[in-house]
């Protein structure tokens, strides 16, 4: 494997090779990084994301979109985007391919809505975050390999896949909302980063968080116009465009509200845009058409744009873990910003979703404590042995919000709806 090292393809814990195949058969030939792919292809945490909020829940198609996409339908296509990068770059597919797919299985019932209930609630035992939840489920949580004295170590993957999924090495600091690691796991975070440059995350990570900034902003633009929610004309509108690029520059990019304005002009005047600005928004043939040739071209604007920088500053290749760094050009960046903040204005800070999320963030809450007061009898059979085994409060609300975080919005709210029902 060209780029990766015995070091890079390393496990936590030696495993056996498999002892049930046919006699004759012929051994098998995957290479480490494809196991990988396959064990978070096959995991529950993964099949969990299907259930799980990404702009709009899994529940409000009928009055949003037809289809809406789910955290699991987002990270497939994470996952495409970015083994087609990786492929271009010369860094394992398979390596890229998996972080895509792993790299939201953190994320707690109702998205970014329900890390932040289940930060607050987490407060005592260190506070909650989908990247740092998402390392503890690969490390600890899905259930494939345990050592000695019973010790899980998780999926069981190889250093270089671990690392490849680390969008944020570093543990949680004052002034700093994102981070990678809890406490609890820091042991398994310091294998994984062994002989890493501190708090740089390698290639394989940046494909995998361009990949996801690309998905997120040209997929939720998708859906927001296919519900008539959104309307690309409205960048024409210098109202309008100036309202956009002002959200972009406060949520999304440090570029300039003038420079990101001068992106959307840009960005409307390819042609692409033009056309799903004039089909307009719903359901019919033409306008379907238009829009997924839109999402078709700008994806491939977005890849193109860091593969031809990438291999202009760093040469032909192959590029692998901390050889180059991703080069992501100002304009596709710009661009990139200013579609998040279309969903943002038009699609997210719609006053109904806002209240919607007050409830949401509350039964969480609520659901924290009824737990916490119900100790082991109330949680999964998965669950139960840890809260057996923690030393004190603190431990044990972490393995409360583990199991309220394992839960899909679906099943959040059935929990909820029991524990009301019962104990008031």
């Amino acid at each position: 494997m060209d780029g990766y090292t015995e070091h890079d393809q390393a496990r936590p814990l030696p495993e056996p090779a498999k002892g049930s195949a046919l006699a004759g058969a012929r051994p098998e030939r995957r290479s480490p990084f494809s196991r990988d792919r396959a064990r978070v292809l096959h995991s529950a945490a993964l099949r969990r994301l299907a259930g799980k909020t990404q702009v709009v829940g899994p529940g409000e198609g009928a009055e949003v979109s037809g289809v809406p996409r789910t955290r699991l339908t987002h990270s497939l296509e994470v996952a495409q985007i970015g083994r087609g990068i990786a492929e271009e770059l010369g860094a394992d597919p398979d390596l890229v391919d998996t972080a895509g797919l792993a790299h939201d299985i953190g994320h707690p019932p109702f998205g970014h809505n329900g890390e932040r209930a289940l930060d607050e609630a987490a407060g005592p035992c260190g506070g909650f975050e989908g990247n740092a939840q998402t390392l503890r489920i690969l490390t600890r949580l899905e259930p494939k390999v345990v050592g000695d004295g019973g010790v899980s170590a998780g999926l069981n993957l190889t250093r270089a896949c671990l690392d490849a999924t680390t969008k944020y090495p570093w543990a949680r600091r004052p002034g700093q909302a994102k981070y990678g690691v809890y406490p609890d796991d820091a042991a398994a975070f310091a294998w994984i980063r062994e002989g890493a440059p501190a708090e740089r995350t390698c290639l394989e990570a940046q494909i995998m968080d361009w990949a996801d900034d690309v998905a997120y902003s040209v997929h939720d633009v998708e859906d927001g116009v296919f519900a008539g929610r959104i309307s690309l004309r409205l960048l024409g509108d210098p109202e309008e465009r100036a309202a956009v690029a002002e959200a972009a520059a406060a949520h999304f990019s440090a570029q300039s509200v003038s420079t990101l304005e001068s992106a959307a002009k840009e960005l409307l005047d390819l042609p692409v845009v033009a056309e799903v600005a004039r089909a307009g928004p719903g359901g019919s043939p033409r306008a379907q058409v238009a829009l997924k040739r839109l999402t078709s071209e700008l994806v491939g604007r977005f890849a193109t744009a860091v593969v031809t920088a990438t291999h202009e500053k760093y040469g032909e290749g192959p590029l692998t873990r901390y050889a180059a760094r991703l080069v992501v050009p100002e304009q596709a960046a710009a661009e990139v910003a200013l579609l998040k903040a279309l969903a943002l204005r038009y699609v997210m800070s719609d006053r109904r979703r806002l209240a919607t999320q007050d409830g949401q963030r509350q039964l969480l809450a609520d659901l924290v404590g009824a737990l916490c007061l119900r100790g082991p009898e109330a949680l999964d059979p998965l669950f139960a042995p840890a809260w057996e085994a923690a030393p004190d409060d603190a431990a044990r609300l972490r393995v409360v919000v583990d199991q309220v975080a394992s839960l899909t919005d679906a099943q959040a709210h059935t929990w909820h709806s029991w524990y009301a029902a019962r104990y008031g």
